[in-house]
C-alpha cells in the first residue's frame, strides 16, 4: 500500500506542475453538486429547462455518458468528499448511527476529506450548501478540513424558512449555520438557493488579494423535495408542460440522440408500470402535475442562474482561467410521492411553489428526468446512479467533447490530488488513514484516454446491490438477492437481463462483489436495524 501511495504522489507532483498557470500557480477547483436532479434536466442533456451558464460549460468543456453516483444523499456525499465506498467512509446506510462502524453515519476519522487533504497542500477550503455527513457539531464542515462553511447540515430544508421539516407524522429538525454559529433567518427573508451562492461568492470575495489556490465546494440542495421556487421563475414554464410526460419523453430523447449522448442503437428504459398514460388522468389531476413540473424546472432554472453568479464571480477575480470546474449530481430524480403519502404525509399549507407547499417531482414526471434510464434515486438500475458530468478547465480540457466515461465518485479525490499536486498522506493527526480505491480521472479529462478500470466499481445500500465491469453490469433489488445480468454497451436501458445465458459472468461478478462487502464492511441489509427516518 505504501508504494501505491508514494508513487500516486509523485505522479501527482510531476502532473500538478505541468497544470499551474503562467504565474506558477496551482489551478483553483470547483466542484458543484446538486441534489436529486436527473440525467436528463440539464439542456447539454437533453432538456428544455433553460440552463445556459451549465450548458456553456459542457460546450466548452467535456461531458460524459457514463458518470456514477451512489443513489442517495448521504451515501454519495460521503464518497464524494472522502473518495471512499460510503461504508469504508462510516455512512454505509445513511446519517444515522446504526451502530457498526460502517453505518456510524458521520465521516470516520480514517477517511479524510477533500478539504482536510488539499488545506494540507497548501489550498484555501470553501463549502456553501448542503453537507449531510454529520449531524453531530464535532463533525460539521469546519470540523473536518473546511476554512469557511455556510449551509445545511442535514438532509433538506424549506427554501423560504428554516422550520421544522413536517414528515412521517414527525417534525424533522433543520440547521442551518455558518462557521460553527447556528443562524435562524426570519421566515420568507430569502431563497435557500440564493443564499447558498451568496455565501459561495462571499467566499470567493476573501480569495482576491491571496496568493492562494481555493478549493469551493458548492453544494446546491435545489432541486430536491420540497418543490419551492419564485415566482418568476415558475413564470416561465408556464403551459411547458401542458403536454404531458409521453410527450416531454420523446422530445428528451430526441435531444440526448442528437447531442450524440444517446448512440445509435442504444436500448431505452420500459416505462415504469405505475406510470399511468397522461391522457387518462382528469383535468385536476394534469393541473397538479403540470403546476408541480413548473415548480421543478424553475428549481433548477434558479440553480443555473446561480451557477452564472458564480462563474461571473471568478471571471471578476481574474481567476477563471486558472480554475477546474466539476458538475455532478448526487442521485437520480426520486419516485417519491411526499405530500399524498396518508396519514403520515406532509400536508400542504399553501399553493404549489410556496413555502408552504409540500409537494414532491414524483415518479410521473422522475421518470422524464431520468431519460433515458430505468428506475429512480436510491435503486442501483441506471436511472438510480448516473449522474451528467461536466468538467470544466480552460486550455487543458478540450471543448465540446462527450466520453464514455465509467468514472464513478471515488475517482474524484485521486483525481484533485493529482491536479493539485498534493499528496495523501499515510496519517494524518496520528490516524493510519484509508487508501483511496479509485482511479485518477487526468487521462480521460485532459488526454482523451479511455478511462480502462482495473477493478470493478460495486454498490450497496439498503440491500440494492450492484457492480459494474466492463460493458457487464449485476444488479439486484431488495428484498431479492437474485441477480440480473445486463451488457450496458447495447443496453443502458436494462431491457434484457442476460443472467441465464451468462451463468459465468454472474458467478465471477458475483463472486467480486462479496469480497468486495467484506473488506469494506458491508452488512447484510436484512440484519441491520432498520428504523422508520427521514430519508430525503
Amino acid at each position: 500500500m505504501k508504494r501505491i501511495i508514494t508513487a500516486m504522489a509523485v505522479c501527482s507532483l510531476v502532473f500538478g506542475s505541468l497544470y499551474v498557470s503562467a504565474q506558477n500557480k496551482k489551478p483553483n477547483i470547483v466542484l458543484i453538486l446538486v441534489d436529486d436532479m436527473g440525467y436528463a434536466d440539464l439542456g447539454a442533456y437533453g432538456s428544455e429547462i433553460h440552463t445556459p451558464n451549465l450548458d456553456k460549460l459542457a460546450s466548452e468543456g467535456l461531458r460524459l455518458r457514463e458518470f456514477y453516483n451512489n443513489s442517495i444523499c448521504a451515501p454519495t456525499r460521503a464518497s464524494l468528499l472522502t473518495g471512499q465506498y460510503q461504508h469504508k467512509a462510516g455512512v454505509g446506510y445513511f446519517d444515522i448511527n446504526l451502530g457498526l462502524p460502517a453505518y456510524q453515519g458521520y465521516l470516520n476519522k480514517e477517511s479524510l476529506t477533500l478539504a482536510e487533504v488539499l488545506r494540507n497542500g497548501g489550498y484555501t477550503t470553501l463549502m456553501a450548501g448542503k453537507w449531510h455527513v454529520g449531524n453531530d457539531s464535532t463533525a460539521w464542515p469546519n470540523q473536518r478540513g473546511f476554512d469557511q462553511y455556510f449551509g445545511l447540515i442535514g438532509g433538506a430544508a424549506n427554501y423560504y424558512n428554516a422550520n421544522y421539516l413536517p414528515l412521517g407524522g414527525r417534525s424533522y429538525p433543520v440547521i442551518i449555520e455558518e462557521n460553527n454559529k447556528r443562524l435562524h433567518p426570519p421566515d420568507d427573508s430569502y431563497y435557500f438557493t440564493d443564499e447558498i451562492a451568496g455565501h459561495a461568492i462571499k467566499y470567493l470575495e476573501t480569495t482576491r488579494n491571496s496568493n492562494k489556490p481555493f478549493f469551493l465546494y458548492l453544494a446546491f440542495n435545489a432541486p430536491h423535495w420540497p418543490l419551492q421556487a419564485l415566482p418568476e421563475d415558475i413564470n416561465k414554464y408556464k403551459g411547458r408542460y401542458d403536454i404531458g410526460w409521453d410527450s416531454l419523453q420523446k422530445q428528451r430523447i430526441l435531444r440526448q440522440q442528437q447531442l450524440g449522448l444517446l448512440p445509435a442503437g442504444q436500448t431505452i428504459a420500459t416505462r415504469d408500470t405505475d406510470v399511468p398514460d397522461w391522457n387518462s388522468l382528469t383535468w385536476d389531476e394534469q393541473q397538479l402535475w403540470k403546476k408541480k413540473m413548473e415548480v421543478y424546472a424553475a428549481m433548477v432554472d434558479r440553480m443555473d442562474q446561480n451557477v452564472g453568479k458564480v462563474l461571473a464571480k471568478l471571471k471578476e477575480l481574474k481567476k477563471d482561467d486558472n480554475t477546474l470546474i466539476i458538475f455532478i449530481s448526487d442521485n437520480g430524480a426520486p419516485a417519491e410521492d411526499v405530500a399524498h403519502g396518508g396519514k403520515k404525509a406532509a400536508r400542504n399549507l399553501g399553493p404549489v411553489g410556496t413555502s408552504g407547499s409540500f409537494e414532491s417531482q414524483g415518479k410521473n414526471w422522475s421518470f422524464v428526468s431520468n431519460t433515458p434510464f430505468r428506475a429512480f434515486k436510491n435503486f442501483m438500475y441506471e436511472g438510480g446512479i448516473s449522474s451528467p458530468f461536466i468538467a470544466w478547465f480552460p486550455g487543458h480540457i478540450k471543448a465540446g467533447g462527450i466520453a464514455a466515461g465509467g468514472a464513478h465518485l471515488i475517482d474524484i479525490a485521486p483525481t484533485f490530488y493529482e491536479i493539485a499536486g498534493v499528496k495523501y498522506p499515510e496519517q494524518y493527526n496520528g490516524v493510519h488513514t484509508n487508501s483511496l480505491p479509485g482511479e485518477s480521472l487526468t487521462g480521460l479529462l485532459f488526454k482523451d484516454q479511455p478511462l480502462n478500470r482495473a477493478a470493478p466499481i460495486f454498490w450497496e445500500r439498503a440491500g440494492n446491490r450492484a457492480v459494474r465491469k466492463g460493458k457487464w453490469k449485476l444488479v439486484s433489488t431488495f428484498p431479492s438477492y437474485r441477480w440480473e445480468l445486463y451488457d450496458l454497451e447495447q443496453d443502458r436501458g436494462e431491457t434484457n437481463d442476460l443472467a441465464a445465458k451468462n451463468p459465468q459472468v454472474v458467478n465471477e461478478l458475483s463472486a467480486a462483489y462479496f469480497e468486495w462487502a467484506k473488506r469494506t464492511g458491508v452488512v447484510n441489509y436484512a440484519e441491520l436495524k432498520q428504523p422508520a427516518l427521514f430519508e430525503k
